[in-house]
Parts: structure tokens; sequence; C-alpha cells
């Protein structure tokens, strides 16, 4: 399990309006296409270096293919970068600030100590 890569998927694609489009219409496929395209990039750089050594596990394939903000929390995904990424995908379909309170209400049951957000 890598923080690093679940905390680059939530900054990469909330960054990419086409990005932020696939992966509230076609989730599943978009992580699948992401860590075929971007997991191994050089973050933030254009040369073209590639690692080769990165990849999601099951359990974060499938927290983020289903949008489980709570499970990506306790995994240590950062909960401004899911809360922000999800605010882009879901809060057109919520009156105002109804998407941010149920976000708040599903973290509800978490409790200290909070899992490590550090990278």
């Amino acid at each position: 399990m890598s923080k690093y890569l679940l905390n680059k998927f939530l900054y990469t694609v909330d960054r990419d309006a086409d990005l932020v489009e696939r992966y509230r219409t076609d989730p599943a496929g978009c992580v699948v296409q992401w860590e075929q395209e971007y997991a191994n990039t050089l973050l933030n750089c254009h040369s073209g270096e590639r690692s080769t050594w990165l990849a999601f596990s099951d359990e974060e394939r499938t927290a983020l293919a289903t949008h489980d903000h709570v499970t990506l929390f306790a995994m240590g995904a950062h909960p401004f970068l899911t809360l922000t990424l999800f605010i882009a995908m879901f809060e057109r379909d919520h009156g105002p600030l109804e998407y941010q309170f149920a976000y708040a209400r599903a973290l509800d049951g978490v409790t200290l100590p909070y899992p490590d957000i550090s990278t």
C-alpha cells in the first residue's frame, strides 16, 4: 500500500477536468487508466522520466473505484485531497454544503488517533 500513490492520484485527478469527469462517470476505468498512464510518472515533471514499481493494491483500487473516502482516509489518503476532489465530482448533485456535511457524517465514526496522513 502506498499513501504517496493514493495522494498522487487524488491530487492529479483533481487538477484535470477531464479526469474528474472520467472518475465521476467511470471510476473503475479511470483508476485503471490513471495507474497505467500516470502512476509511474514523476509528479509535476514533464521530461518523460518514469519509474516502474508503483502500483495500487487491490484494496486501494477498490476504494478508489467505489469512491470510498472513509476507507481511503483509513489507508492514509489526505482528507483535504479527497474532499476537494469529491466536491468537484459530487457537489453539483446536492444543495449548498450538503455534500460536505454528508462527507463529514461518513467520517463521524473515525476516532483519535487518526491514521497517519504523512507521505
